[in-house]
C-alpha cells in the first residue's frame, strides 16, 4: 500500500539588498562611445554660449551702513526705512538735533502724512526749526524770523533813502545843465549883437603910426 504525499507549495524568498542593488546597477560607459556633439543638440537659431572670458564681472557687493537714524536709536535699518534717505549716516548730528525737539515717533508720522517729493523740504525746515529751538528756547524759530523782518525794515528805509538821493542828484544835474546852456545861449547873442570893428581905423593908426616915425627920422639922421 503506498502513501500519497502532498506538497505544499512554498512561497519563494524575498529577493535580498545586494540582489536588488546588482539589478540596477549603472555600468560605466564604454571607451568606445563618443560623447554627443553641440550640432545635434543644437538648433540653428540658437548660439553657442559665450566663453567664459567674455562674460561681464559680477556687480561688486555693496555694503549698505545703517541710517544715523537708526544707528542713534539703536535698531536694525531696514531696505525701506523712512528715516535713511533723509539722515544719511556721514550726519548724524542732524537727526540728533531734530530728535532732541520733536522727537523719532513724531518725525516719522510726519514723514509718513507726507508725499515723497515734500519730505526733504520738510526735513530741513524740522532741522531749522530745531536748531532755533536749541538757540533761543523762549521764541525759538519765531526770534529768528522776527530779527529778519526788522532787518529787511531797515534795509528797505536805507533803500528809500538811497532812491531819493539818486533823484535829488538827477535834478540838480538837469538844473545845472540847463543853465550852462542857457549861459551858452546868452553869450552867442551877445557876441552877435556886438558891432564888428572897422578895418579903415586899424588902416589909420597904421598911418600914424609912420607918421610918427618920419617925425624922428631927422634925429637919427
Amino acid at each position: 500500500m503506498m502513501k500519497s504525499t502532498t506538497i505544499s507549495p512554498t512561497t519563494p524568498p524575498p529577493p535580498s539588498t545586494q540582489t536588488m542593488l546588482s539589478n540596477y546597477s549603472i555600468s560605466p560607459p564604454s571607451s568606445s562611445s563618443s560623447p554627443p556633439s553641440l550640432s545635434h543638440s543644437l538648433s540653428p537659431s540658437q548660439s553657442p554660449p559665450p566663453p567664459p572670458s567674455a562674460m561681464p564681472p559680477p556687480p561688486p557687493i555693496v555694503v549698505v551702513s545703517p541710517c544715523a537714524a537708526c544707528k542713534i536709536l539703536r535698531r536694525r535699518c531696514v531696505d525701506k526705512c523712512v528715516l535713511a534717505p533723509y539722515f544719511p549716516p556721514t550726519d548724524p548730528l542732524k537727526f540728533t538735533i531734530a530728535h532732541r525737539v520733536f522727537g523719532a515717533s513724531n518725525i516719522i508720522k510726519f514723514l509718513q502724512e507726507l508725499p515723497e517729493p515734500q519730505r526733504e523740504d520738510a526735513v530741513s525746515s524740522m532741522v531749522y526749526e530745531a536748531n532755533a529751538r536749541i538757540r533761543d528756547p523762549v521764541y525759538g524759530c519765531a526770534g529768528a524770523i522776527c530779527q529778519l523782518q526788522k532787518q529787511i525794515s531797515e534795509l528797505q528805509a536805507q533803500l528809500a533813502k538811497a532812491q531819493a538821493e539818486v533823484v535829488n542828484m538827477q535834478c540838480q544835474q538837469a538844473n545845472l545843465v540847463a543853465l550852462i546852456c542857457m549861459e551858452m545861449t546868452q553869450s552867442q547873442d551877445q557876441n552877435m549883437l556886438q558891432p564888428q570893428p572897422n578895418n579903415d581905423d586899424d588902416m589909420n593908426c597904421f598911418l600914424d603910426d609912420t607918421d610918427f616915425g618920419s617925425a624922428w627920422e631927422p634925429l637919427w639922421t
